[in-house]
């Protein structure tokens, strides 16, 4: 006779993986969206107690009755319940958030530019740029318009940021970029400068309705550039959010302008503000935290954020914002 086989005293697992993991979803269904539906108690069978074979019985043999069985329930109709939890039902949309944020008497599209220099051109790759990019924006044949020309002081070094308007929006901008292939002082400039970068990147972005607009300004200034990566789906309640505190930061003129991604990577903000120095900076924001309603702005905006980043930028001479 063949001896009997081993007995096996591991815990038996669920034997359906998947009601296991259809199960954690429907708890979390019931957080996730639980001000949406009107959830039941989930029962399934990997919230019942798993015990080791009792005694002379055998590893392997036939699983026992299903414990839901005797409710009426199924796999298959639970396992549709639970799925069905995440069909998410929207409210529908009128509109696009980049036309509800942004400012409708305008049609700006702003383009930013981070140049990565090769430290030992820095100097020679300022003097080119500010040779060549002021005709660009004299030109009225360009519907282009320059903001603001920076290096960084703090932050990413050997870095060269160049804000952008096109007034007319993406017409404009697409203008503006077959012109700038028939000329050919500005490939030559393109060709030269691609000798002196590491890397560079851009963004096109929309300006918020409620921020200032980007005018220029005399100097000197220092100037901050914070950038916030949020959350996909978040922006909406940033500029909820931004649009009651922006007034606790004007009292010392130092809001210059606040963007939005458009094209490139999505989700991210642009917040642009003007300091005399850094001591100025540091008393201002302090100011910021004295004044009733900014700690809110704080507390509900931070959860939003993945990313932030600060760089304090000094202006090139070309730069309409000084």
């Amino acid at each position: 006779m063949n001896p009997p086989p081993k007995m096996d005293g591991a815990p038996r697992q669920p034997d359906d993986a998947g009601s296991f993991l259809q199960s954690q979803e429907g708890r979390i269904s019931s957080v996730a969206f639980g001000s949406h539906f009107d959830l039941q108690p989930v029962h399934s069978q990997a919230e019942l107690p798993v015990f080791p074979p009792a005694k002379g019985v055998l590893a392997g043999a036939p699983p026992a009755a299903d414990p839901l069985s005797h409710r009426g329930y199924s796999r298959d109709a639970e396992g549709s319940w639970f799925r069905s939890l995440f069909v998410h039902k929207v409210d529908p949309r009128k509109d696009a958030h980049s036309n509800l944020l942004s400012k409708k008497e305008t049609s700006n599209l702003y383009k930013i530019q981070f140049h990565n220099v090769k430290p030992e051109c820095l100097d020679a790759y300022n003097s080119l740029t500010e040779e060549v990019l002021p005709k660009l924006h004299s030109d009225a044949d360009y519907p282009c318009d320059l903001v603001g020309n920076w290096n960084t002081w703090y932050g990413e070094q050997d870095q060269a940021v160049h804000l952008w308007r096109f007034s007319g929006g993406y017409p404009a901008l697409m203008d503006c970029m077959n012109k700038l292939k028939q000329n050919k002082e500005y490939l030559d400039f393109r060709k030269e400068r691609s000798r002196m970068l590491l890397s560079r990147r851009n963004q096109l972005l929309l300006e918020f309705s409620f921020w200032n607009e980007p005018l220029p300004r005399q100097g000197p200034n220092i100037y901050e550039l914070r950038t916030y990566k949020l959350k996909p789906g978040t922006m909406i309640e940033w500029g909820n959010n931004w649009a009651r505190a922006i007034k606790y930061r004007q009292e010392n003129q130092e809001a210059v302008g606040g963007f939005f991604s458009q094209i490139g990577e999505l989700y991210v903000v642009h917040h642009l503000w003007a300091y005399k120095d850094l001591q100025s900076r540091e008393e201002t924001r302090n100011a910021a935290w004295r004044k009733r309603g900014w700690d809110e702005n704080v507390y509900y905006t931070v959860p939003l954020i993945r990313t932030m980043e600060s760089r304090i930028m000094i202006p090139l001479k070309i730069s309409p914002l000084q």
